[in-house]
């Protein structure tokens, strides 16, 4: 009868040195994530914010973070791309849940086809979608700029109104949208609360809200009037290159210093260089 062959011997951890083993590794993960701020900990940090625990700005701590916005950059722009107040309306209307980026590659080819309302609403629905799909929600949004077309021609003599209520009246048209246009076409001292002003405004303490509209009217009562024209452009450009959601970058932040959210990496002391 032939012999079996044995079994090779099979070598086993000892538990106690697996559980060091186990230790070790968390150990190691401790401490990455003590060198580097988690989203989970700056998640954190915005809700504090978001909850209105943050200390209040004084009036001369908000003067000193909007002349410095100011002084680096004295005429901020918008970056949705436009050529009279009707095509400024449209890229706002289209870039809600949408990039301005996006917007931008879309609009040229729009804008060259139907850069009037009358033009607009004489290109149709379907065109407009072709010449937009590439922007989220595309059907709706075709579907919105040719009726507000119709409606500034039939009831605006062709001309972007110049009220709010006017046109919030208009389809596709909220708030937001409307204080954008009054802002750029028009020069009023709107300020239209996006994410990212939503976001700075209580992440710093500047105006902390829970919906946008109590964003608006606190930063409308605290910022000063000299600054309320280009505010609305020094807050969503700050929030979308500088306070961004996920890793703000608080060693750029020009205000940095005067923040109020617990969470931020350093404190920038930068008013003597200002």
């Amino acid at each position: 009868m032939p012999r079996k062959t044995p079994r090779k011997a099979i070598r086993r951890v000892p538990r106690k040195a697996a559980r060091r083993t186990a230790q070790s590794l968390r150990k190691a993960r401790a401490h990455t994530a003590a060198k580097v701020k988690s989203p989970a900990t700056q998640s954190a940090a915005d809700h504090v914010a978001a909850a209105g625990a943050l200390p209040q700005w004084t009036t001369a701590e908000i003067e000193e973070a909007f002349r410095r916005f100011a002084a680096a950059r004295p005429e901020p722009k918008g970056e949705l791309q436009h050529v009279n107040p009707f095509t400024l309306l449209v890229a706002v209307v289209l870039s809600a849940q949408a990039t301005d980026a996006g917007v931008n590659k879309a609009t040229p080819a729009l804008f060259a086809a139907a850069g009037t309302p009358e033009k607009m609403a004489a290109l149709g629905e379907k065109r407009v979608q072709e010449l937009i799909k590439t922007i989220g929600l595309f059907r709706t949004k075709a579907k919105n700029v040719v009726e507000l077309s119709k409606r500034i021609v039939q009831e605006h003599g062709g001309e972007v109104p110049r009220t709010r209520e006017a046109l919030e009246a208009l389809p596709g048209v909220g708030r937001k949208t409307a204080n954008v246009v009054l802002n750029v076409a028009f020069d009023e001292p709107t300020i239209a609360v996006d994410t990212h002003i939503f976001r700075v405004g209580n992440r710093t303490g500047i105006a902390t809200g829970k919906t946008p509209l109590e964003v608006e009217m606190k930063l409308d009562r605290v910022v000063p009037a000299k600054y309320k024209r280009h505010a609305h452009h020094w807050l969503i450009l700050h929030g979308r290159y500088v306070c961004v959601a996920r890793r703000p970058l608080c060693e750029k932040c020009l205000i940095a210093d005067l923040c109020k959210w617990p969470g931020k990496a350093v404190l920038n002391h930068r008013s003597s260089a200002h």
